[in-house]
């Protein structure tokens, strides 16, 4: 059994992110033996907390795959401009802004 969790608590409190809409794209999109919506008892995907999403897998399941899913959620809503996606142990993945002040700061130095 593995257990990956997506933190995305940060984007949730700027209400730029909605954790319900991307546990359904999750939900919608998890391939199981190459098929889509075949999650049965093997995977379950629930949120935990304010801005967490937990998923268990009872079976081998990558967690590379689960970043890419997230990005592409990220992409679809057009937030990957601004958002990204860090893992900060194992199996535990966060949603972080750009650090944007620090771009601009350099660009006023050159």
């Amino acid at each position: 059994m593995s257990q990956f969790i997506i933190n995305a608590s940060q984007p949730v409190n700027d209400k730029i992110f909605d954790l319900s809409a991307f546990e359904k794209f999750l939900h919608e999109r998890i391939k199981v033996e190459g098929r889509t919506g075949n999650l049965g008892d093997t995977i379950a995907i629930s949120q935990q907390g304010s801005g967490n999403i937990e998923v268990i897998a009872h079976q081998e399941f990558s967690g590379r795959y689960l970043k890419y899913l997230t990005k592409k959620y990220l992409k679809k809503q057009q937030l990957r401009d601004w958002l990204r996606v860090v893992s900060t142990s194992k199996g535990v993945y966060e949603l972080r802004f750009y650090n944007v002040m620090n771009d601009e700061a350099e660009e006023d130095d050159e």
